[in-house]
């Protein structure tokens, strides 16, 4: 694979108004970061972000919302946010983007309820992004606590079908674990799919992130990063300097 851009997005995930990270997305096994989200918005604005990933894991998880903390991002952060995690319906759509999202995951709805997910898609255009969250080729929903009757592969063709032009995929084994993003998974999905691909879950170093953009088709062109920015693992400004020198 030749080396290309590759766009990078911090991760926010909401846990009671504050900055937390799941290992494998189990809600009991968490890390708290922060206690103010619109801070470490800030932060990474700072550092040279161009947008922001934000998850909702109250609302993925079914416990409660975090609107009000997304709508403070939205208003001070600057950038584009996109934001997922509890999107049940339309009006959960609505809402998000009355909060001031640039662009809204769906998942569970896929799923759940696909004949409004494809309405969605139709009325909402490329401002809607699938999230498909799969253990190997099993896709999971409900904040990956439930496995789907429908396999990773599937899915992958079903939205693309509805007009959906970006997906981010998360090998959910990978997630939070700082092993690598799942290079394999990504190129076999990038390869059903002219869409374009997000990637999430498994960046623990620099390297990891440049192996992602060396080693997968072209149009995986993001990457999600989340407790290696928290840890410092990945510092970003550095990040951005390796990913932005990409074929120049």
């Amino acid at each position: 694979m030749t080396s290309r851009h590759l766009a990078l997005l911090p991760a926010i995930d909401l846990r009671a108004g504050r900055c937390v990270r799941l290992e494998r997305g189990d809600p009991q096994r968490e890390t708290r970061y922060d206690d103010d989200p619109v801070a470490r918005a800030r932060s990474f604005v700072a550092d040279g972000a161009e947008g922001l990933h934000v998850v909702d894991l109250d609302g993925a998880f079914g416990t409660g919302e975090n609107l009000a903390a997304l709508r403070a991002i939205c208003a001070a952060a600057g950038v584009p946010v996109q934001t997922g995690g509890g999107i049940r319906d339309a009006a959960d759509v609505k809402r998000r983007f009355e909060c001031g999202a640039a662009a809204v995951v769906i998942g569970t709805l896929l799923i759940e309820s696909p004949a409004a997910a494809r309405a969605i898609v139709a009325e909402f255009g490329r401002a809607i992004v699938a999230g498909i969250d799969a253990r190997g080729d099993r896709v999971a929903t409900r904040g990956w606590q439930t496995e789907a009757p429908v396999s990773r592969d599937e899915l992958v063709r079903s939205v693309v079908a509805w007009g959906v032009e970006r997906i981010v995929y998360t090998e959910i084994a990978r997630d939070g674990m700082g092993t690598g993003y799942d290079l394999n998974g990504l190129a076999h999905v990038a390869g059903l799919t002219p869409a374009r691909i997000t990637a999430s879950g498994g960046a623990h170093s620099l390297t990891d992130v440049l192996a992602l953009r060396d080693g997968t088709p072209a149009n995986v062109d993001t990457a999600i990063i989340g407790r290696a920015l928290y840890e410092r693992s990945i510092v970003l400004p550095a990040a951005l300097a390796a990913v932005r020198g990409a074929g120049r």
